[in-house]
C-alpha cells in the first residue's frame, strides 16, 4: 500500500478494480496528474471526473449533503454517484462547468484504505480510451492503457465487475431528482 500511495502523491494515474468495473485513479487534488489522465484517455480536458470519498464524514466535509442524497445512498441496491451544487472545500478545478461535483462513497475496503492513506479524496474514470466501451474484464483494458499507466494494482488481474457503472444522479437546489443514469 506504501508504494500505491508514493506513486499517487508524485503525479501517478493507477489502474484499480472499483465498486463498479475498472478504475483509472488519481489524486483529487494533483492538477498534474489530472492532465496526465486526461491525456492517457483521450479525454477533453473540459470533462469533469467522479470523486471517490472513503466515508460519510469525507463526504460531508466536501459537499453539502441533502438528506435525500443520503436516502438514496442508503437504499440503492448498486453504487450510486451524487451529483451535488453546494460545495463546501473544493478546488475549482474539479468542479463541471455547471460548477457541480459527482461523488460516490466507496466500499470497496482496498479503495477505502488507499484514500484514507492518501489523505484526499481520488479522481475516478473508467480504464478505458475516451469514446470505447468500458473493459468488463481485464483483458479487453487497451495496451496503451496498460502500458501508460503508472502502476496496476495486482487485483484488477483477476477482477470480475458486479456492475458496469454507478447509477448516477443529480440533486438539484430545489431538491429535484435527475436520474443521469441508471
Amino acid at each position: 500500500m506504501q508504494q500505491i500511495t508514493e506513486i499517487l502523491q508524485n503525479s501517478g494515474v493507477i489502474l484499480t478494480p472499483t465498486d463498479t468495473t475498472f478504475g483509472l485513479s488519481c489524486l483529487a487534488f494533483d492538477q498534474k496528474a489530472i492532465v496526465k489522465l486526461n491525456q492517457l484517455k483521450h479525454r477533453p480536458d473540459n470533462k469533469s471526473y467522479i470523486l471517490l470519498v472513503d466515508s460519510d464524514a469525507s463526504l460531508q466535509k466536501y459537499v453539502d449533503v441533502p438528506d435525500l442524497a443520503w436516502d438514496i445512498i442508503d437504499l440503492s441496491e448498486k453504487p450510486v454517484t451524487i451529483v451535488y451544487e453546494k460545495i463546501l472545500e473544493l478546488p475549482d478545478f474539479l468542479l463541471s462547468p455547471e460548477g457541480t461535483i459527482a461523488i460516490r462513497v466507496v466500499k470497496y475496503p482496498l479503495l477505502q484504505r488507499l484514500i484514507q492513506r492518501s489523505k484526499q479524496p481520488l479522481i475516478s474514470t473508467s480504464a478505458n480510451i475516451a469514446g470505447e466501451a468500458a473493459p468488463t474484464n481485464y483483458q479487453q483494458i487497451s495496451n496503451q492503457i496498460l502500458e501508460q499507466v503508472d502502476y496496476i494494482m495486482p487485483e484488477a488481474q483477476n477482477f470480475v465487475p458486479e456492475f458496469p457503472s454507478s447509477s448516477l444522479i443529480q440533486i438539484t437546489h430545489d431538491f429535484q431528482v435527475k436520474v443521469l443514469r441508471t
